[in-house]
């Protein structure tokens, strides 16, 4: 995460320094990028990069950090605005990211966070948090969802159901960028699949 000294900032010199690592992230992914275009593009020497962040990857994490938490804020308003139906909200946020990515900046941002896959990337854009400590965020998403319309009985399965789904949209969204899926194609596949979750897999009745 970024030093005291970069918080200090004024809002426009942080925000000239974001604008030039977005710029470079977006050009070649993070082991590729390189700090001595990030403090080019914003006017500041390389000592003075080390004064906010410690290494590109802080700066890179920091960036991701600050998509995944305004693409939450829009996942809560969307469940709200659905009335807590969690697949319909899903679906609905699915269509929202693929608009965000005609941005180019913003579709090379994630081709490059997804196609490059680890686990601190995968925990970033998932946020990811434990049945033994949900963050606050969570607590909210959980207390929107409309729990009359899932087959659970406990906040633990709402929990699972939503890592479930979360698993299933960024398997989608690599899709997206590994095979170049045009949006309608990419919508189909992923409503497809949160459809069978929404359905269910096993009959009842039936013999084991």
């Amino acid at each position: 995460m970024p030093k005291q000294t970069f918080l200090n900032l004024p809002k426009d010199k942080k925000e000239t320094l974001m604008k030039a690592a977005r710029k470079e992230f977006s050009r070649v992914p993070l082991f590729e990028a390189s700090i001595a275009n990030i403090v080019k593009d914003a006017g500041i020497s390389r000592g003075s990069f080390y004064q906010y962040f410690e290494d590109k990857e802080d700066v890179f994490f920091f960036l991701l950090d600050e998509y995944t938490k305004r693409n939450n804020e829009r996942f809560i308003s969307v469940l709200k605005k659905q009335e807590g139906d969690l697949f319909n909200t899903f679906i609905e946020f699915y269509l929202i990211m693929l608009k965000n990515f005609q941005d180019k900046e913003v579709r090379n941002f994630f081709r490059h966070a997804f196609l490059n896959m680890n686990y601190k990337v995968e925990n970033t854009i998932t946020q990811n948090v434990t049945e033994e400590k949900y963050n606050k965020q969570f607590v909210e998403i959980l207390s929107l969802v409309n729990t009359n319309k899932l087959n659970i009985t406990d906040e633990k399965e709402v929990f699972h159901v939503i890592k479930i789904i979360k698993a299933v949209t960024v398997q989608n969204l690599i899709q997206v960028f590994a095979k170049d899926l045009p949006n309608d194609d990419s919508i189909r596949n992923y409503t497809f699949e949160i459809n069978l979750l929404k359905k269910g897999l096993y009959k009842e009745g039936q013999e084991e």
